[in-house]
């Protein structure tokens, strides 16, 4: 990685900008001093036009005769002149004092400040992607012709002979633009556009056009032509995120400026003008173009020869450093948004290390794309989120959408939907906790509340059931009944505590999933099952670091509490098995890995979901569209689960089978899971046995023994 030497550039920086603020004050003294010299000439000027007007020799000798002459009327004139000059002189004089005394102090304008730039990788060390802006100052005498030579070419050719403001560039560029009917060169010299860069607001005004004006004379006055265009070359935007130079040179060919070929200055020189348009990341082929126009500049003005212009057409620039991987932009910008927040650095350059998976990440993404093409038009299906993480909280993938390109709004993180009967399990623990059992019966049939008469999917009722047949079976009558037995108000509190800290009482519609939440809030909740009963808080930093290696975050390894009971979680762990093995889930089953979770589907088939888990891994799908429209009789039993099993039989290859917390594995599992890995002499029983749970070891009474500790703040998911 290149040596960055913002400092350096910094430093530069200031000491021209105390020479600016020194020249600003000694402007504004001297413009004082010749406003009052040129006022006394101006009337000066004045008084001896008054005194040579023919009238007043009139007044003064009426006998005299005039003088007769052809040339009168000119002459006449010229008193008026004058005094129309003076007047000028005076008005410009007095404009430029006052911008001598409003100007904006230089020596915080010319110290270019930046956010930090962020080198994203992912576990083990592979780059995934760039956030922020690059910087690295580079002095003038390190700047090599090339460079020179093509930023003139297609920026301001004449900028070695003009004060500041180029009336024939000007005149050029009106007369091209008059010509094509459209504007296709600008007037502004470098040093205007230093001075937009500096000082003024992107606005288009007469007013901040004269600003711009006198501002420009004035830094050509105070500082030399190369000072000029250092900080020029130090401070334009080239383009993906690259600020200056400096950060260009390493960003796009990872190398020096003194080393940058003619082609590559050529390149970098067609960015200034439209830096996303001629983004060689996106369009190589229309950069090349922009290069081939700059350097056909600079064989016609004799700046470079017809060897050089051969030689550089022959070798084009080539991009060095690999742009970021697709399909890793949601995790690129969630990180950005999140490094600062961990290390409270807002000016250095951060690299940070990320939990995510590559390989998985990408599987989440080919899932993703492989059922919204082939599946999506049919169901009206237009989005989906997918969230993988291990029951500790690392965030090993993350898909935020169909498209980052096309919308970087990130569905995972941000997207508050009716999680549906993917929400009941919180339901069902509280009832847990409050002493229920997966073996205590429950009425499955049509219930009125105040006037409101929920319903089964399908308008199918089963009568007295279990908890667990109903939980398997998502019967909606059943977490009525259980979300009114055990008060909405204790529902809320068993969502928060589990890290859905979006859930509101919004009375007992919330048991069939009305109260909005977020895919990440869910996922890490339910990982709460299949840790065992901790606490979670899902996160997607392992490390951060500055670009000198000094480590400035680590994720914490200390052990989190518990908050669910291990008899409460057994129960839990039970019946949920029971939704993938039989119920709505079946879609979802991985066959040789024990796994449990919770299908969910709002009204009108508005958002389908899954969240399920095994012993190892914790996964959370979310399908829909951006417009809240209906898709197609999608269930969350059906594409999300689909998603939800390709990834996770991705990420479970080389695995042993391990049984959820709190139940047994049966034989057959651990011998299929032997046999499918290649392993041998696999003892065949497992050394867990599957236990039922029963009402006296797995119910206990009253409020859960193991709440979360009071007074303990839950940070928010990084």
């Amino acid at each position: 990685m290149a040596e960055w030497r913002v400092g350096q550039g910094e430093e530069r920086a200031a000491s021209f900008g105390a020479a600016a603020g020194h020249h600003a004050r000694a402007a504004a003294a001297f413009a004082g001093r010749v406003l009052a010299l040129s006022v006394r000439a101006a009337f000066a000027a004045v008084w001896t036009t008054i005194r040579t007007f023919s009238f007043w020799l009139v007044i003064k000798s009426p006998l005299a005769e005039p003088r007769r002459s052809a040339h009168r009327p000119l002459l006449q004139l010229i008193p008026w002149l004058i005094v129309a000059v003076g007047w000028g002189a005076i008005t410009l004089l007095a404009v430029v004092t006052y911008y001598a005394t409003v100007l904006p102090d230089p020596r915080q304008a010319m110290v270019l400040r930046l956010p930090p730039n962020l080198t994203i990788l992912a576990r083990g060390g592979e780059f995934i992607a760039e956030r922020g802006m690059r910087r690295n100052y580079v002095p003038y005498a390190e700047i090599p012709p090339n460079i020179v030579k093509a930023v003139l070419a297609t920026e301001d050719r004449r900028f070695f002979y003009h004060f500041g403001l180029d009336p024939i560039g000007l005149a050029r560029a009106a007369s091209k633009n008059w010509s094509s009917g459209e504007v296709v060169q600008g007037g502004s010299t470098i040093t205007q556009q230093l001075v937009k860069n500096l000082f003024l607001q992107p606005k288009r005004t007469w007013t901040r056009k004269a600003e711009e004006f006198i501002l420009a004379i004035w830094l050509e006055s105070r500082f030399t032509k190369q000072q000029i265009l250092e900080f020029y070359l130090n401070r334009v935007y080239f383009g993906g995120g690259n600020f200056g130079i400096g950060a260009a040179t390493h960003s796009y060919f990872g190398k020096e400026p003194k080393d940058v070929t003619l082609g590559e200055a050529a390149l970098l020189a067609g960015l200034i003008k439209a830096p996303s348009y001629y983004s060689p990341t996106s369009n190589m082929d229309r950069a090349r173009d922009r290069s081939k126009e700059i350097l056909r500049i600079l064989a016609e003005t004799d700046q470079i020869d017809i060897n050089q212009y051969a030689e550089a057409l022959a070798h084009p620039a080539e991009l060095k450093v690999p742009p970021s991987k697709p399909g890793f932009g949601f995790v690129a910008d969630w990180v950005a948004e999140v490094a600062p927040m961990l290390t409270g650095e807002t000016d250095r350059n951060l690299v940070v290390e990320t939990t995510i998976d590559a390989g998985l990440q990408l599987t989440a993404r080919t899932a993703v794309e492989d059922v919204i093409r082939n599946k999506g038009r049919t169901a009206r299906a237009t989005e989906a989120g997918v969230l993988l993480m291990t029951p500790d909280g690392a965030i090993r993938a993350m898909i935020g959408g169909r498209n980052h390109a096309e919308s970087q709004f990130n569905r995972a993180v941000r997207a508050m939907r009716q999680p549906g009967s993917a929400f009941k399990p919180f339901i069902y623990l509280a009832a847990v906790e409050a002493g229920w059992t997966p073996d205590t019966k429950i009425e499955d049939a049509p219930i009125e509340v105040d006037g409101w008469k929920p319903s089964n999917f399908g308008n199918t009722y089963r009568g007295e059931i279990t908890l667990r047949q109903a939980l398997t079976h998502s019967s909606n009558m059943a977490a009525v009944r259980l979300a009114k037995a055990v008060g909405t108000d204790r529902v809320v509190e068993v969502a928060n505590r589990l890290g859905v800290l979006s859930a509101k009482n919004v009375g007992l519609t919330m048991a069939l999933g009305t109260s909005e939440t977020t895919l990440l809030e869910m996922t890490s909740g339910f990982a709460v099952f299949a840790n065992g009963g901790f606490s979670v808080v899902p996160e997607i930093v392992e490390r951060i670091r500055d670009d000198q290696g000094r480590v400035l975050f680590e994720r914490s390894k200390a052990p989190p509490p518990r908050i669910v009971s291990p008899r409460a979680i057994s129960a839990m762990n039970d019946m949920m098995n029971s939704v993938v093995a039989g119920g709505t889930a079946m879609a979802a089953s991985l066959d040789l890995y024990p796994a449990a979770g919770k299908t969910g589907t709002s009204q009108k088939y508005k958002d389908a979901w899954f969240i399920g888990y095994t012993a190892q891994w914790v996964g959370g799908v979310w399908m829909g569209n951006d417009n809240a429209s209906p898709m197609r009789g999608v269930t969350g039993g059906s594409l999300p689960a689909e998603i939800w099993k390709q990834v996770m039989l991705k990420a479970h290859e080389g695995l042993m089978a391990k049984p959820l917390p709190g139940t047994g594995l049966p034989p057959e599992f651990i011998q299929h899971t032997a046999d499918a890995i290649g392993l041998s002499n696999v003892p065949a029983r497992n050394p867990f046995r599957r236990r039922e749970v029963s009402d006296a070891e797995a119910a206990p009474t009253g409020p859960p023994p193991l709440a979360a500790p009071q007074g303990r703040a839950r940070r928010a998911p990084l």
